[in-house]
Parts: structure tokens; sequence; C-alpha cells
């Protein structure tokens, strides 16, 4: 069963973005507001973008149990180093790099079953949370089904369905 969702904070914004408009010159999307992040090829928050601006999340059955993937199949990790249910990451800088934020606003749920969310990512984009966790790529991922990053410096772990780390 698929499941469609628009964050609160995010349909609240859209709604003043929507009421805005009515009062502004022009309108769109800026080229830096579109750009992606970062500027490496894989995996990127564009490998999880569904038609129409829609990120997808799945589960996946791996030698780690079930987990969740993006759209395209790619493993979503969290960060110990982050706080639970905090509206900040604490990857910044290099760990950016290895560890580039899943970005998205309007999530389509297959097999999710924790709450998902936003912060603002440390890239300023939308960057979405699983049960208050925020979610990552991992660099040296090259492929659907890859978990290579599943306990780098034993911080970094895949979640379950509900967004609890599988350590």
């Amino acid at each position: 069963m698929k499941t469609r969702i628009m964050t609160t904070k995010l349909a609240a914004a859209a709604a003043l973005a929507l009421l805005l408009a009515g009062c502004a010159n022009g309108g769109g999307t800026t080229t830096e507001e579109s750009a992606p992040a970062g500027g490496y090829d894989a995996p990127s928050a564009s490998s999880s973008m569904a038609a129409e601006g829609v990120t997808s999340l799945s589960t996946a059955e791996t030698e780690l149990g079930q987990i969740v993937v993006d759209g395209k199949g790619m493993t979503v990790y969290q960060f110990d180093k982050d706080t639970q249910g905090a509206d900040t990451s604490a990857c910044t800088d290099e760990c950016l790099t290895a560890w580039p934020p899943v970005h998205g606003e309007d999530v389509e749920l297959e097999g999710v079953t924790g709450e998902v969310g936003t912060i603002t990512g440390n890239d300023g984009q939308p960057q979405l949370t699983l049960n208050g966790w925020p979610l990552y790529y991992f660099a040296s991922d090259k492929q659907a089904g890859d978990t290579t990053g599943q306990g780098v410096k034993d911080v970094w772990w895949v979640l379950d369905p509900a967004g609890e780390p599988i350590k």
C-alpha cells in the first residue's frame, strides 16, 4: 500500500507561499533553489525523486533485515551524532560530502511505518527525517541494495521501517 504525505510544516509553508505569490511580481523557482546541492553524481537526492517532485521511501529485504530505501532502492542511513527530533543535523562540511542528505518535501511511502518529516538540512534544502532522525545516503553505495555505510565508525546505521536504527 502506497501512502503519499506532505509534512505539516511544508503544507503550511506551501499555503503561505501561494498566498504571497498573489502579491509578488513574477514567480517560479530560481536556478539556485532548483539546483541540486553538492555537485557529485552518486547517489544524490535526485536518485530518489519520482515524477512531479515526489520523493519515494520504501523498504527492501537485506541481510540486515528489512530496511528503508529510496525510490531507486538506494539505502538511507541515520547518524548517531544527530539528536533525534532536533531541527538540525550534526553532519556538516566534509561529512556532507560522504553522507549527502536525502532531500524531499512531498513523500510517497510504501512499507515505511515511522513518522516522516523534514528539517532544513545543512545544505539549505529540505532534508527528510524518519522517526525524528535526519536521513542520509552514503557516497560509497553505488547501486541499489548496497549497505556499505552500515556501522561506519560505529555511528552510521540503516533504519527499519519504523525508523529505528539497526545496529
